[in-house]
C-alpha cells in the first residue's frame, strides 16, 4: 500500500484503496469465514478504510464486518457505513428522516460490534426529507459520539453546497466526504461534484471504480455475454445487446488493449485511473473473492503517464457518462413528471 491520504480536513489519514463489503453476505459471498478472511488480508495488506452499508445484505455485511473487527482489530480501522435505504414493510423504516436515522444508527452499531462508527453517511438524497433536519440528527450523534464524521453519497453538486450552507447558516456539524460513482466507463462527476468537492475541502470515495464489473477484463467483443448475478439483477446495465451498453463495450474493449499495450490489467488501468484525480482521494473496492482482491491490491502503485491519460480522455471524453444509468441517481426532478409538465388544465 502506498502512503496514505489525508481524508478531506479532518487530519484523518485513509489509504488509497476503501475495503467495499457489499458483496460480503447472502448478496455475494455467503460464506462468513471466507469473508472474514478475505477482510482480513485486505487489512494485513495496509488497507485501513472500509466501507459498508445496512442495506447490504440487510444488514449482514455490517455483521460480517463486526466479526472481522473483533478482537482488537477495530481501532485501527476507518469504518464507514450507510443509511437510507428500506429494511422493512414499515414505510418509516429508510429514509433521511431524524426518526429513523436515530433508531437505525443503533441497529448499525450493535450489528458492527462497536461504539462508534468513523463516517456515518447518507446513502442517497430525498428530497422530501428537508436537510437540515438530516444533519440535525446526524450532528446530535456527533456530539454523543456515536458517530466522528458526516458523508453523502450520490449527490447533486447543489446538494453538496447546499449542506455546507446549512451547516454554516444553522449551527450544524459539516459534512466531510462524498461517495460518488466514477469510473473510466462514468467520468461524469468530472464536471461539478469533483470539482465542488475539491473547493469545499471534502474527501471523495468513489464508488464502483470497475463500473459494476465492466472492467474487470470479462466483458470484450466476441466473447459473449459475461454470467454474474448483478448482470441478472439490473440486466438493463449488463446486457451488451442492448444499443446503450454496446457503446461501452466498445470502450471496454478499446480500454483493455491499451491496459495490454501498457503491461497493466484492465483492473489496474482503472484503478490507477480514478486514484489519479486530483479530488479522489480512495477508490473502493468491492472483491467477493481472494482472487478479486489479489487482482484489485497494489493498483494504488501504479502511475498513469500522461500519454496514457490522453489516449484514455479519447476513448471516453472527460465529463461524459457513457451510460445515464451508471449516474446511480436520477434527480427526482427528472423522474417525475409532475415536476417538469404544467398542468395543461381544461381545453
Amino acid at each position: 500500500m502506498t502512503g496514505y491520504r489525508n481524508f478531506g480536513r479532518t487530519g484523518v489519514k485513509v489509504s488509497p484503496l476503501c475495503l467495499g463489503t457489499m458483496m460480503f453476505g447472502a448478496r455475494g459471498n455467503a460464506d462468513h469465514d471466507d469473508s472474514i478472511r478475505i477482510i482480513h488480508h485486505a487489512l494485513d495488506s495496509g488497507i485501513n478504510f472500509v466501507d459498508t452499508a445496512d442495506v447490504y445484505s440487510a444488514g449482514e455485511s455490517e455483521t460480517i464486518v463486526g466479526k472481522a473487527l473483533a478482537g482488537g482489530r477495530r481501532d485501527n480501522v476507518v469504518l464507514a457505513t450507510k443509511f437510507h435505504g428500506s429494511l422493512g414493510s414499515d414505510p418509516n423504516e429508510q429514509g433521511n428522516s431524524r426518526r429513523w436515522i436515530i433508531r437505525e444508527v443503533e441497529n448499525s452499531l450493535r450489528r458492527l460490534g462497536t461504539d462508534w462508527i468513523d463516517l456515518y453517511q447518507v446513502h442517497r438524497p430525498e428530497p422530501d426529507t428537508d436537510f437540515d433536519e438530516t444533519l440535525g440528527a446526524l450532528s446530535d450523534l456527533v456530539h454523543q459520539g456515536k458517530i466522528r464524521y458526516i458523508g453523502t453519497s450520490t449527490f447533486e453538486p447543489s446538494a453538496i453546497v447546499e449542506g455546507q450552507w446549512i451547516a454554516e447558516r444553522r449551527g450544524r456539524e459539516r459534512v466531510v466526504a462524498e461517495q460518488p460513482p466514477y469510473s473510466l466507463l462514468a467520468r461524469g462527476i468530472e464536471r461539478e461534484v469533483l470539482p465542488v468537492a475539491r473547493r469545499h475541502g471534502l474527501a471523495v470515495l468513489s464508488w464502483s471504480p470497475l463500473a459494476g464489473g465492466w472492467l474487470t477484463g470479462r466483458y470484450r467483443k466476441g466473447a459473449g455475454q459475461p454470467v454474474s448475478s448483478r448482470a441478472e439483477r439490473q440486466a438493463e446495465r449488463f446486457d451488451i445487446a442492448s444499443p446503450e451498453n454496446s457503446v461501452k463495450l466498445d470502450a471496454a474493449e478499446a480500454l483493455a488493449r491499451l491496459a495490454e499495450d501498457a503491461g497493466l490489467t484492465l483492473v489496474q488501468l482503472a484503478l490507477a485511473f480514478v486514484l489519479e484525480h486530483p479530488a479522489v482521494t480512495s477508490a473502493i473496492i468491492g472483491p467477493r473473492t481472494f482472487e478479486q482482491l489479489a487482482g484489485q491490491l497494489g493498483a494504488d502503485r501504479v502511475r498513469l503517464s500522461g500519454d496514457i491519460l490522453d489516449q484514455i480522455d479519447k476513448i471516453v471524453p472527460p465529463g461524459n457518462n457513457l451510460s445515464a444509468r451508471d449516474a446511480g441517481y436520477q434527480p427526482v426532478a427528472l423522474t417525475d413528471p409532475a415536476l417538469r409538465r404544467r398542468s395543461a388544465g381544461p381545453a
